[in-house]
């Protein structure tokens, strides 16, 4: 019994530290884009609370969330407040799947988990808009739902030629395989359109068009303010660096408990930033175009080919 017990507050424990390591990752990773794009348009980021602007992530969270919060008359107001709420805990939650060594969290279907985890976050976004009761909201909503269904469709078959290469949905079995040779290596092309994708689910350049400000003004956020408007600022950067390190696991050894797994993590969101700095916004027919006649046939090709080299070396094997 007391082993029970041990073993439950060793899990909420460890839960509790990975949710604070990810938060505070976050603040400095938005800390991290105000540097990065100040430098790229050749001024200063924030640069005047404390020593070289470092406790701004904090000041701004404490603006935001003491600040009052106003909502508009019409609006479903229960579903306008939560939404926000389930977005930042959605985008928590797939940290589950994080592979640790032990036997704390690394579940075997850990992959599934996150497909039903980013699937579920497109109810978030499509609720806050359409519970704004506002016409620009609405758009950005159903602009950002067309959008991450069609790049989920592609994610999904990426994920299911390396589930059909490596035989498991257990991230621990990525990192094992890849002790001899990075996925890189042999799905170049696949790694450029997951990143890709990657980008156009999290809403970041050069797909942002649900926060497309010369049509919808901030999309559908566009009600928000205070609180609500952080909770989904904060949701988004934390799928950034969830992503990343999602990234980092598949295709480049992910061996978490290297120094070198968080410096590729670190670089790869600098990359998030830096596309944001350099690309501009995509046409809305050419990112549908993309998703269905580019990555689509690209994902299945690779697929089959994986399909194939399996059976191939079970009937060699046989």
């Amino acid at each position: 019994m007391v082993l029970i017990w041990y073993e439950i507050m060793l899990t909420v424990v460890s839960s509790l530290m990975l949710i604070v390591c990810v938060l505070v990752g976050m603040a400095f990773l938005t800390l991290l884009e105000r540097k990065i794009l100040g430098m790229s348009q050749i001024r200063k980021g924030p640069n005047k609370v404390g020593f070289a602007g470092l406790p701004q992530p904090l000041a701004d969270a404490m603006k935001l969330f003491l600040s009052e919060s106003a909502s508009p008359l019409l609006s479903n107001f229960v579903m306008y407040y939560l939404s926000p709420i389930f977005s930042l805990f959605l985008a928590l939650l797939v940290w589950l799947i994080y592979p640790y060594m032990s036997v704390l969290l690394a579940f075997n279907m850990g992959l599934l988990f996150f497909l039903c985890c980013t699937s579920l976050g497109v109810y978030t976004v499509m609720i806050a808009g359409w519970s704004s009761n506002s016409n620009y909201a609405l758009l950005g909503g159903l602009r950002a739902v067309a959008q991450t269904i069609s790049y989920e469709v592609s994610l999904a078959l990426i994920l299911l030629s390396f589930v059909v290469l490596v035989d498991s949905y257990c991230l621990l079995d990525f990192i094992k395989l890849q002790s001899y040779m990075w996925f890189v290596v042999i799905s170049f092309p696949l790694m450029l359109a997951w990143f890709s994708s990657c980008l156009a689910e999290t809403n970041r350049t050069p797909f942002d068009f649900v926060e497309g400000e010369s049509e919808l003004v901030s999309g559908f956020n566009v009600e928000y303010s205070s609180g609500g408007f952080a909770l989904i600022f904060m949701a988004e950067y934390t799928s950034i660096m969830f992503m990343s390190m999602l990234f980092c696991v598949m295709f480049m050894g992910g061996n978490v408990f290297s120094f070198i797994f968080f410096i590729k993590l670190s670089l790869l969101a600098f990359v998030f930033i830096w596309v944001r700095g350099t690309l501009p916004r995509f046409r809305y027919d050419k990112l549908m175009y993309l998703a269905w006649k580019s990555y689509l046939p690209l994902a299945l090709n690779f697929l089959i080919f994986f399909l194939g080299v399996k059976i191939l070396l079970m009937c060699l094997i046989n």
